[in-house]
Formats: C-alpha cells, sequence, structure tokens
C-alpha cells in the first residue's frame, strides 16, 4: 500500500498539554516509570481529549441558557416588484399600475418576566454540565487505570517470559544429564523421553509467553501513546481509606458514579420546572422600526415608523396538551431518581469486589512466595535424589512443573494485587490525577467555563432579570435523598486470616461448630 493510500497523519495536542509531555509525545521514546506512562495518559489518551471537548461544548449551553434573559434584535430588508391592473368603469381603459420599492425593518423582542422558563433552562444547562464533567472524571480515572494495568502487565508478562525460559533451560540442562546417565545405564531411554517430552512442552510454553508479553506491549502503547522501555517497579498506590466502610463513605461524595447520577437526576428536574412554567403567561417587550416607501409601486416618497408595546401572552385551553408534558416531565425525573438509588447499589457493589479481590490478592502474595521457596528447595533435592535413584525422573519432571506453577502464580498475584488495588481507587473515585501525582499541572475544566459563561450577558439586563425569573422557577437544585430501602445496608468486606487458621472450621450460623464428614 502506498503512502497516498494510508490514512494522514498530523500530529497535534491541545495547547494546555504540558511541554515535556507534549514533547515526550511527539519524540515516541520509550518510557520507564509509571508515573510517565500515567502523564501521558492524561494528556494524549484520545478518548479523554475527545471528552474534554465534549465538556466544552456544553459550557456553551450555559451561554445559550443565559442568553435568553437578553434581548433578541433581527433586521430584514427586502426589494419588492409589484404589478397590478385595475379595471375602469365600461368603456375606459384597464389601469396598470408597476413598479419597485425597497423596505428595511429592526424588531426587537426583551424578555420582561418568563415566570421560571429562562431560569429553568439555565438550571437544566447547568446540571448537563455537572453531569459531562463527572462523565469526564470517569474517562480520566479509566484512562489512568488502564495506563496502570498496562504498565503492571507488561512487568507481569516479561516476568513470565523470564520464567518460562528458566524452566526450559531447567529441563535442557536436565535432559542433557540424563543423556549423558544414559550412555552409562544409569537411566533408562523412557526416562530420557519423558524428559524430552517436558523440554517440548517448555519451548511451547516459551512461544506462548513471549506471545502475551508481545500484545501487553501492544497495549501498552495503545494505552499510553509510546513504547515501554525498561520499566520499574512502581511505587506502592496509597489508599484514602482504610476499611471499607470507609471507602463506601468517600464514594457516596466522590465515585463519578453517583455524581452523575444526580446531575443527571438535576436535569429532568429542570425539564419539570420548564414544562410548569410553560403553563403560565409571560410578559415581553416588543419593538420595532421600519423604513419604506409610501408608494407599492415606487420610492418617490418615503415613510417611517417605530413601535413599542409590552405583551402579556400565555395558553388558555389546549386540549391537556401542556399537562400532559408536565407529567411526562414529572414521570422522568422519577425515573431518573430511581436510577440515582441504582448508581449507589452499582458503586457500592464495584467497591466491594474491587476491595475483596484485592485482600484476597494481598494476602496471596506470601502464601504463593512461600509455594515458590518450597517449591525450588524440592525441585533442587530432588535432583540429587534421582542422581541417588532414590526417586524417578518423572518425580523430578512434576516437581519442575510445580515449581513454575508456584513462581507464574507468585509473579500473577503480584500484578493483580496491585491492579485490584488501582479498581478499588477506580470504584470510590480517587484514582484521579490530584491523588496519584498531586504536584503535576492538572486539566482545568472550569477555566473554559468561566471564560465563555457571561459572553452573553448585557450588563444589568441579565443580572436583574435572571433574579426575578429565578424567583419564580419551580423547585431547587438541591441533590435529591436516596429512596432505595437497602441504602442503609452495606457488603461486609472479606475476612482475611492468617495462614495457618485458614484450615479451622468455621462456626456455622447458630454458633455450633459443624460436624465433620466421616472418612
Amino acid at each position: 500500500m502506498s503512502t497516498a493510500e494510508r490514512i494522514a497523519m498530523r500530529p497535534e495536542l491541545p495547547e494546555e498539554t504540558p511541554a515535556d509531555v507534549a514533547e515526550m509525545a511527539s519524540i515516541g521514546a520509550p518510557v520507564s516509570t509509571l508515573t510517565d506512562a500515567l502523564r501521558l495518559a492524561y494528556w494524549t489518551t484520545p478518548s479523554l481529549l475527545a471528552q474534554r471537548s465534549t465538556v466544552r461544548s456544553v459550557d456553551y449551553r450555559v451561554t445559550q441558557a443565559r442568553a435568553g434573559y437578553g434581548p433578541r434584535l433581527s433586521y430584514s430588508m427586502a426589494s419588492n416588484w409589484q404589478h397590478d391592473s385595475f379595471e375602469q368603469r365600461r368603456g375606459r381603459p384597464t389601469l396598470v399600475l408597476s413598479g419597485m420599492t425597497t423596505t428595511a425593518s429592526a424588531i426587537l423582542n426583551q424578555p420582561l418576566f418568563t415566570f421560571g422558563r429562562n431560569a429553568s433552562q439555565e438550571r437544566g444547562a447547568l446540571a448537563q454540565l455537572d453531569f459531562q464533567r463527572q462523565v469526564l472524571r470517569s474517562t480520566e480515572q479509566q484512562a489512568l487505570l488502564d495506563a496502570i494495568s498496562a504498565y503492571i502487565g507488561v512487568l507481569r508478562d516479561r516476568a513470565s517470559v523470564i520464567i518460562a525460559k528458566d524452566n526450559l533451560a531447567a529441563l535442557e540442562r536436565q535432559l542433557s544429564d540424563n543423556k549423558a546417565r544414559l550412555a552409562v545405564r544409569e537411566v533408562t531411554a523412557t526416562d530420557v523421553q519423558q524428559i524430552a517430552t517436558r523440554v517440548s512442552l517448555g519451548q511451547a510454553q516459551v512461544y506462548s509467553a513471549q506471545r502475551d508479553a508481545a500484545s501487553s506491549e501492544a497495549t501498552f502503547l495503545r494505552m499510553v501513546g509510546v513504547p515501554a522501555g525498561e520499566l520499574v517497579p512502581p511505587n506502592p498506590l496509597q489508599l484514602p481509606m482504610r476499611q471499607l466502610e470507609e471507602a463506601f463513605a468517600y464514594a457516596e461524595t466522590h465515585s463519578p458514579i453517583i455524581l452523575a447520577a444526580e446531575a443527571r437526576e438535576k436535569v429532568s428536574r429542570a425539564s419539570v420546572a420548564a414544562a410548569k412554567a410553560d403553563l403560565m403567561p409571560r410578559i415581553d417587550f416588543q419593538g420595532s422600526a421600519t423604513y419604506g416607501s409610501q408608494s407599492a409601486y415606487n420610492d418617490d416618497l418615503r415613510q417611517r415608523g417605530l413601535r413599542g408595546q409590552v405583551v402579556i401572552s400565555g395558553p388558555i385551553f389546549e386540549s391537556g396538551l401542556r399537562r400532559a408534558r408536565v407529567n411526562e416531565a414529572m414521570a422522568a425525573n422519577d425515573a431518573d431518581w430511581r436510577l440515582l438509588d441504582g448508581s449507589l447499589r452499582e458503586s457500592r457493589a464495584s467497591l466491594a469486589a474491587s476491595w475483596n479481590d484485592w485482600q484476597a490478592q494481598q494476602a496471596a502474595i506470601g502464601s504463593y512466595r512461600d509455594a515458590e521457596a518450597s517449591a525450588r528447595k524440592a525441585y533442587e533435592g530432588a535432583i540429587l535424589q534421582q542422581r541417588a535413584g532414590l526417586i524417578t525422573t518423572l518425580d523430578v519432571l512434576d516437581l519442575a512443573r510445580e515449581l513454575l506453577v508456584a513462581r507464574s502464580n507468585s509473579n500473577t498475584a503480584i500484578a493483580n494485587a496491585y491492579i485490584a488495588k488501582a479498581r478499588v481507587l477506580a470504584a470510590a473515585g480517587a484514582l484521579e490525577q490530584a491523588w496519584l501525582m498531586p504536584d503535576a499541572p492538572r486539566h482545568d475544566a472550569e477555566r473554559h467555563a468561566r471564560k465563555v459563561r457571561h459572553n452573553g450577558d448585557v450588563p444589568l439586563v441579565t443580572p436583574i432579570l435572571r433574579g426575578l425569573d429565578g424567583v419564580a422557577a419551580v423547585g431547587n437544585t438541591a441533590t435529591r435523598p436516596v429512596r432505595d430501602p437497602a441504602a442503609t445496608r452495606t457488603a461486609a468486606p472479606i475476612q482475611i486470616l492468617p495462614a495457618d487458621k485458614l484450615a479451622t472450621p468455621a462456626a456455622s450460623p447458630d454458633g455450633q461448630t459443624p460436624a465433620v464428614a466421616p472418612k
């Protein structure tokens, strides 16, 4: 495929991107620390940049809503041609008149009091902005979680390649040793074939580990944007809570899932207020200025006109249309209120699962390390025992496989524990740039909003009319309480017992020790 047939490339990052991050992304040099990987993911992930642009677009909805308080002035200009013929009395010729004229007009409309219509629209726009910001927070946390998972995944899979190669090297040494022993008839050909079988399987395991490592490298490039270099082990993650119950409380005020559900409920609540305001009258000032011709056929004589009026308008009877709209909006808002209950359940379930996974994985690391140490000693001792003729070749191969499994499980548990802890942070709403790297520059979503929010404001007019309309608006913007009866109940955390206590029979629900099944 020629270069012309491929997709066009024009690297470009937002202006707010830190210079060093932009340089790293432009050069594409491999990174070696988790901090660099997180910074690149935070500033260059396409889905994250897209969501930031979405938030900026919603900033203008607030500007549009505030523009409703101000005047609207429009104009029109026309060039007209008219031809008329008038029949006269019988016997007289028909009167024909024709000609061109030009006209111009300007129309001014200024809402004076909309009984909450404009205030409800502004509330809805602000709630939509809040919702999109929570979606942005969720996207940011997902980008950081993906970067952490990719970083740890590369470390894990590179270690898996080393483990697989160590296993293959040990098997090849054993095969070479047993071939020498076969020559002096210390072992049988069957023993050598058993080892050769395990060597072939070990080679396949190396290929499989290399495949997984290559896939992890590709995932790292997708999540971070640059290749993975010689990665150093990351620093431990810190949690803003110590117990699961504290994590539940933290998530209630920080989880983007819960906060987005609250914002979505406020959006539909503003729609209810707007529908109710539409039942009321409204007061507007309307003015117009015209400049045209006195005659419809020429511009010889001109006329000018100025008109102004205060108009009170409102519905009288529409066969229940507006009331139906109110009921529809109220039902939709009730649905969003119930979804707030569901978001609390979802957040707690996700947080409990992540917490328990982290605790279990962390506790298992020590056991896997003990198993690895024991398996290594058993394997090394078995080789000596085989040479002395005390155990068979198959026994040694089984111990080699146990050592491979123990090392692989230990490697996987270390990686899983780190990722699970990152998931705890994400589920609680704490996996953010401010927590992970408090001194690093951050995206300021409020800066653009402050810049454009008052673009359509008219001095004196907007603040005064906004205050009047806000008094008439129905409802409020306070966060509503959760109505779910299950909201007071939380899941208990996993009980991590010392390793030497795991085999102790657990007590039955009635407090009695369960009976031991007969052998």
